[in-house]
């Protein structure tokens, strides 16, 4: 995405676009992450002399380093199975609200922790100097200059949440190198220019910045709120992030009991959110179906009858690949519901869980900090479906302000700029220039409030 940042407007130009997806050699689900920087460059050419460069991706996968810097295999796709079981197995050596009081994140199986206690005893790790999460990786070819920027650092299991640094005590006694672990950088930190090798392929020099490198970092900082109404936001894509921004961590009992992690956010701020399985689900439905359009099914689904079979999204058996129609059916099967049937029933079942899955985030949100929401900013690939919108808005009672699409480059764009001396003092004046310059519409809760409230209950029997 090429960004062009002025006093009154914050501009996208989409200039290359390429497939991700993992590939699996043998057991293993990995990364092709050497076709991911051939495309980089790609796109760095295409977009011709540049002011600036910021990488952001996912989270918690990481690419090894050896002594001399060279990649010691493809990274490893936090879908595999790897780390099936290594979580419980870690909770013998560090209880998990240790854990959580350290680094302030719900246990999730994919954590960075979890997939380096699994391949402690392989010769990949015993070979490895340093470990650099994706887009450090990524910023790493382009500059040489190694380092780990805090919004993805955040969300490794590794870093403490209060003190802002790795959490070196809990890495020793999970087992993990501490010398693995690079110097920590802020957003907004100029990395260097592109190496002459690199300048040279791409036929021009720039400085690279980093920017909130973890994608929902940037991507929270895209969101057109103002300061005086208290919101909540919905990072909605392959995952859905539900969360607040806040001033410090919250570590409280009730936070981790309800499945909320701290992760660090551009300027200082927390972002105390929970994941969802979000989209995920119904693009490896389509993906099952093979003849049917992501816009058909979602058509399709307008018209099924409304709260039918629920399930919880977040239950790990949607977490791999694979046919999530069968999953679906055997999961409503397991609590006594009739599963839906074709694309209509289906597509109607994911969308309704997914939106009551956000509605228990949003409340929970709201009793453990204190403050509830008043609206609900809802951005990324997400917005797309506005069908999901208006459900959303339904289920939660709560206006939901849908856009930008692209909050994620938004919001990296904009540290690009304030690092190269643009006048934006923080991100209040980084969001009022989003509002002033991106469309959104805003869906507005419609009856029925009653039929949310009993399809929460038969979601609650679920054991979410």
């Amino acid at each position: 995405m090429l960004g062009e940042v002025g006093p009154d407007s914050v501009a996208l130009r989409e200039i290359h676009r390429f497939g991700n997806g993992p590939v699996r050699v043998g057991d293993t689900l990995h990364w092709d992450v050497l076709g991911i920087h051939r495309e980089v460059l790609a796109g760095l050419r295409a977009a011709g002399p540049l002011d600036g460069v910021g990488v952001d991706s996912w989270a918690v996968d990481y690419g090894l380093l050896d002594e001399r810097g060279a990649l010691l295999g493809n990274p490893v796709c936090y879908r595999d199975a790897r780390t099936d079981g290594v979580a419980a197995a870690l909770r013998a050596t560090v209880p998990p609200a240790e854990q959580y009081a350290v680094t302030g994140l719900r246990e999730l199986p994919f954590n960075t922790i979890y997939q380096l206690v699994s391949e402690r005893d392989g010769a990949r790790l015993r070979a490895a100097s340093t470990m650099l999460l994706v887009p450090d990786l990524l910023g790493y070819w382009l500059t040489g200059q190694v380092g780990a920027e805090r919004t993805n650092a955040s969300t490794t299991g590794l870093y403490d949440a209060t003190r802002g640094e790795w959490a070196l005590d809990l890495a020793r006694r999970a087992g993990i190198p501490t010398g693995l672990l690079p110097r920590l950088r802020d957003a907004g930190e100029i990395l260097g220019p592109t190496t002459p090798a690199v300048s040279a392929e791409l036929g021009h020099t720039a400085p690279v910045v980093a920017v909130g490198s973890h994608d929902t970092a940037s991507a929270v900082l895209g969101v057109p709120a103002t300061g005086d109404v208290p919101f909540a936001f919905i990072s909605s894509g392959t995952w859905s992030l539900v969360g607040m921004e806040l001033s410090r961590p919250l570590l409280t009992e009730p936070a981790r009991a309800a499945g909320f992690s701290n992760e660090s956010g551009v300027d200082g701020t927390v972002r105390l959110l929970r994941n969802v399985t979000g989209l995920w689900v119904l693009t490896e439905s389509v993906r099952a179906w093979g003849t049917v359009s992501l816009a058909d099914a979602l058509a399709a689904a307008r018209d099924a009858p409304a709260f039918g079979p629920v399930v919880d999204i977040d239950d790990p058996v949607f977490l791999p690949p694979g046919d999530m129609p069968a999953r679906i059916a055997a999961a409503c099967r397991a609590t006594g519901q009739r599963p839906p049937e074709g694309v209509a029933e289906i597509t109607r079942c994911v969308l309704e869980s997914l939106a009551l899955a956000y509605r228990r985030a949003v409340r929970r949100l709201g009793e453990v900090t204190g403050r509830p929401a008043e609206v609900i900013h809802l951005i990324g690939g997400g917005t797309h479906n506005e069908f999901l919108c208006q459900l959303t808005a339904d289920a939660c009672g709560l206006p939901v302000v849908a856009g930008p699409v692209e909050a994620t480059a938004l919001g990296n764009v904009l540290v690009q700029a304030r690092a190269l001396g643009a006048d934006l003092p923080d991100r209040w004046a980084m969001r009022a220039l989003v509002a002033r310059t991106v469309p959104t519409r805003t869906h507005t809760p419609g009856p029925g409030a009653d039929r949310w409230d009993g399809a929460e209950a038969r979601y609650a029997a679920l054991g979410v």
